[in-house]
């Protein structure tokens, strides 16, 4: 065939090698993320150990005598194999360890990966110098396959999570890795003996088989798999571009899970946003006229401020449009929130809260930060002295700022944290509270202001309609018993230095312990 025919064959194996072993990487420590939370400790133990397993691989080349082309297709198929099945593997062991051995698992995954990658690159060169000078095939090898990292990197976020999934993204590269292979053999074949080459024949339709398999039953799989995650039926599940989106049914329970977390059961959430809502509202200003909600993009917690007879106009940022869609058109869920994202005084921006907070120009009578737990460096960063001094600048003088605070009993360390942290953003005066939720149990939340009409008694607005507040509770809300008060030496929690992400993680990986025991 004619060598340029060969040649854009070669420069296409490059580029698509590059594609899919970056592809894999994204995908193993992006689920890793999902199951194990601190996406930054996961991203980092993966671009290192997949950098060293490079040099691995790289190193084991020398030992390749003659017959690279042969080596490269072998180890295209042994890279399609095991990148192509690493998420359904990973998704299946979840089931059955521990988070520590399921990190060791997921390691040797990407040192694999990693390995047979360094393989690859200078297998291709050495085949490559058949048509180039050495110095113009290293430079084609190398560059075509950074391009090929570039478009993997481009299209996990924009394409392959939002509308594949990363279960289906793995089978799908890893057939392109079987495919490639199978390609190079084909075009190739009169440099490969018979034997050799229906060997590789049979390991790549062996493994398309395999793969064709697991494709076909994702769909029954995941749904099983998530079956055993969720207690009850799922009946709404997405994958948005920020997070994995679920909606269970039980009789009159319904309930919302982001990334496998629950977020509220239709059962008892009205006590978790009536105290976030009612108890800041009555704290500082006594009149609430305009507010700012940042997460519930749900529209519970904008419930219960929209009985507020004062209230002007209330804002609401949550990171994810997918979830203000969801509040609209699910029926179950526009019911519990009374269609509060329609009211005339809503508005609704699809932003990330800290972004909108450093560019806003308002001010608000109070604030409200119904955030998720902070698993991961980036929601860690909004219960930062950062993110909570640029609240406390967007309030007007009389006015409150208030977030959830994780559970004062299971993850105390971190509670008290996020009550160091207020302090120490400059808030004149910082009051914790509680409250118990029979879906979280005790449930912890801290308000802030530099108002001198607020005090330490806590109250709520009993000028409104409530199905759990009431004065007598309400008065208790501030007492913690012994084992739940502050235990002191807590570093507050910084940009620079998250150490709210550390005590969560150890205290939710030892709550999870417990639970399984």
């Amino acid at each position: 065939m004619p060598k340029s025919s060969e040649k854009i064959l070669l420069i296409a194996a490059v580029f698509l090698a590059g594609l899919c072993s970056i592809i894999y990487e994204l995908v193993i420590s992006t689920t890793s993320a999902y199951f194990l939370g601190d996406s930054v400790k996961q991203f980092s133990l993966t671009i290192g150990v997949y950098m060293f397993a490079m040099g691995v691989g790289s190193f084991l080349t020398k030992y390749v005598k003659g017959n690279e082309l042969e080596a490269f297709v072998r180890t295209e198929i042994a890279l399609g194999l095991l990148g192509g099945a690493s998420v359904p593997l990973l998704y299946w062991l979840f089931q059955f360890q521990t988070n520590q051995q399921y990190q060791w698992t997921m390691l040797a995954l990407v040192f694999g990966i990693g390995s047979l990658t360094g393989l690859e690159i200078p297998l291709l060169a050495r085949v490559m110098k058949t048509y180039y000078p050495l110095k113009d095939s290293l430079a084609n090898v190398l560059g075509y396959d950074y391009i090929g990292a570039l478009g993997a990197t481009l299209l996990l976020p924009f394409l392959l999570l939002p509308f594949v999934g990363l279960y289906s993204s793995s089978l799908l590269f890893g057939a392109v890795n079987l495919l490639l292979g199978l390609a190079v053999t084909l075009f190739f074949r009169d440099q490969l003996p018979l034997a050799r080459r229906r060997r590789i024949y049979a390991w790549t339709i062996g493994g398309l088989v395999l793969f064709s398999v697991l494709l076909w039953r994702a769909e029954p799989f995941l749904e099983a798999w998530e079956a055993r995650a969720y207690p009850h039926r799922v009946i709404y599940k997405e994958q948005s571009s920020y997070q994995n989106i679920v909606l269970t049914q039980n009789d009159d329970d319904l309930r919302l899970y982001l990334n496998r977390v629950i977020q509220f059961s239709s059962r008892d959430e009205y006590r978790y946003h009536e105290a976030l809502a009612l108890v800041p509202s009555a704290w500082g200003k006594s009149k609430v006229e305009r507010a700012l909600v940042l997460g519930g993009g749900e529209g519970l917690l904008a419930r219960e401020l929209l009985k507020l007879p004062e209230l002007r106009e209330l804002v609401i940022v949550d990171l994810d449009d997918r979830i203000f869609d969801l509040a609209n058109r699910h029926a179950g869920l526009r019911q519990l929130n009374n269609a509060s994202l329609d009211d005339p005084r809503t508005r609704v921006r699809a932003q990330d809260a800290a972004v909108f907070l450093r560019n806003d120009t308002a001010h608000y009578d109070l604030i409200i930060a119904d955030l998720p737990d902070p698993a991961n460096e980036s929601v860690a960063r909004l219960y930062s002295t950062w993110f909570f001094k640029m609240a406390r600048a967007r309030l007007t003088p009389d006015g409150v700022f208030a977030t959830q605070a994780t559970s004062p009993y299971h993850t105390k360390d971190t509670y008290w944290c996020i009550y160091e942290t207020l302090l120490a953003s400059g808030y004149q005066t910082v009051a914790p509270y509680h409250v118990n939720v029979p879906s979280f149990g005790e449930w912890g939340f801290v308000m802030a202001s530099d108002s001198p009409a607020v005090t330490d008694e806590i109250t709520y607005r009993q000028d409104v309609p409530t199905r759990f507040l009431d004065p007598e509770l309400v008065a208790a809300f501030d007492y913690f018993p012994r084992d739940m008060v502050n235990p002191g030496g807590l570093r507050p929690n910084r940009l620079d230095k998250p150490v709210l992400l550390d005590y969560f993680l150890a205290e939710w990986s030892s709550w999870q312990r417990e639970k399984t025991m």
